[in-house]
This record gives structure tokens, C-alpha cells and sequence, in this order.
């Protein structure tokens, strides 16, 4: 059973990630360079990350947790492959 405290924590949580989701929103589209892109992209990945996991809190499965991680190890290797990119122009040497 969960407290009347942790549901309120889990309230203000995803009502946090969500705000977070939507600035980071506004700098995937607003971002005067390729660099914030990326970051924004990358932010949002953290965020996702946060509301599964958050969600796995609040239904009580612990296969969020492993989906959260699956999806932290995609989000960095995109990353670093999408920056990989940019500098060189090419992802495989």
C-alpha cells in the first residue's frame, strides 16, 4: 500500500519531469545550435529515464527499472554517436 506522502511525492515528481520534458521541448526547437539540440535531446533521454522509473515507484514492477536502464544505455550511445557525427562527419572509421 502506498502512503498518502509518497503519493504526493510521485505527484510533484511527474508534475516536475513533465515541466522539465516541456523546456526541454522548447530547446530542441528554439536552440540557436546544434549543440543545444543534442544536450536537449540528451535531457530529455534523463527525463524519459525519470518518468519511468517513477512510474515503476508508483505501480510497483520492477521491470521499469530495467527498461530505464535499457533506455539510459540507447540515450548515451546515441549520443555520443550523433556528437561522433557532428565533429567527423562519419560514425564508422
Amino acid at each position: 500500500m502506498i502512503g498518502p506522502v509518497l503519493v504526493y511525492a510521485l505527484g510533484f515528481g511527474f508534475a516536475a519531469l513533465g515541466i522539465a520534458l516541456a523546456m526541454n521541448l522548447w530547446r530542441l526547437f528554439k536552440g540557436p545550435g546544434v549543440a543545444d539540440r543534442i544536450l536537449a535531446l540528451d535531457t530529455m533521454v534523463i527525463n524519459a529515464i525519470g518518468i519511468i522509473v517513477l512510474a515503476g515507484i508508483a505501480n510497483g514492477q520492477a521491470t521499469a527499472f530495467e527498461a530505464a536502464m535499457l533506455l539510459a544505455m540507447v540515450g548515451f550511445v546515441g549520443t555520443v554517436a550523433y556528437c561522433k557525427f557532428l565533429l567527423r562527419g562519419d560514425i564508422i572509421e
